[in-house]
């Protein structure tokens, strides 16, 4: 593995929080490293845990330097992103769950589009990983910028869409705003992508830049206990008001969803937002009317 110096004011830090997943870390690790974009700082946050994970990261550590560790005692992904937030030197933040990885021109591409249009955010787009087969959730076909609220909201397809590990965030932006992810809650990221696309002055879509979310039985999306139903439902409320009481309708933007089923299993969908409806065969073929 070759040897990076990292400058005084590195153009992008990574923030990683890591609990429990020696499975996944090496191939997350290694999209980073990779990147075309050579000036990062990787900011991996272990969150207290109990599998090789700590090992694997100081393994990888010793070989690169852009690799910085904070080992914390378990406190969740929200208050492990925020203290990535703390340390970071960047002039923008992205942020990769430890189970993911990004393709790798995805910081070049996203970094570039931010200040060739003087962005606060550069959107890529969305491939969900499933064990047998994979599909994108979000796809640009050309650059597209924005200042516009809604707008903003369409393009990154929230309140269907709202991750914050496909997008590159200027930082001073976040701070300016004091915008952190809500600590001790699940499905944070619901509530704070519209707040951070509402603050954002302008955001660019970028084509050709694609995070990679693994889906599997067991990771948080996949939770049905009270607790994450409960988060899951204060998350999606917040978001509604949030986007409402900025003057956008939270109805208009947002999927309606009607599926059939064979054995419990999904295998045909209906989904209509606005005029469009979308078909799906086994959420891998798709068609519109």
């Amino acid at each position: 593995m070759e040897y990076y110096k990292i400058m005084t004011t590195p153009k992008v830090s990574i923030i990683i929080p890591v609990y429990n997943c020696e499975r996944y870390l090496k191939k997350c690790l290694d999209s980073l490293l990779k990147q075309t974009l050579k000036d990062i700082e990787i900011i991996c946050i272990n969150d207290g845990s109990t599998d090789n994970s700590i090992k694997i990261l100081q393994k990888y550590a010793d070989k690169d330097a852009r690799i910085l560790i904070i080992d914390q005692e378990n406190k969740g992904v929200s208050a492990a992103r925020n203290a990535g937030v703390e340390k970071a030197a960047g002039e923008f933040i992205g942020f990769v769950d430890s189970d993911d990885w990004v393709n790798l021109t995805f910081y070049e591409k996203l970094y570039n589009a931010a200040q060739k249009y003087d962005a606060d955010i550069a959107v890529g787009g969305i491939t969900r990983v499933h064990k047998f087969y994979k599909h994108f959730y979000l796809k640009y076909k050309q650059e597209i910028s924005t200042d516009d609220y809604k707008e903003k909201l369409r393009i990154c397809d929230v309140p269907d869409r709202c991750y914050m590990t496909n997008k590159l965030y200027r930082k001073e932006m976040l701070k300016l705003h004091n915008l952190k992810f809500e600590e001790s809650r699940l499905y944070e990221d619901i509530m704070l992508t519209p707040q951070v696309l509402y603050y954002a002055k302008k955001l660019v879509a970028v084509p050709g830049a694609y995070y990679y979310y693994r889906r599997y039985a067991g990771s948080i999306v996949t939770l049905k206990t009270s607790k994450a139903m409960e988060d899951l439902n204060w998350a999606k409320k917040e978001a509604r008001e949030f986007i409402e009481s900025h003057g956008v309708m939270f109805d208009d933007l947002k999927t309606n969803t009607e599926r059939f089923k064979l054995l419990g299993l999904s295998v045909f969908k209906i989904e209509t937002k606005g005029s469009k409806k979308t078909y799906r065969l086994f959420n891998i073929i798709k068609w519109h009317n």
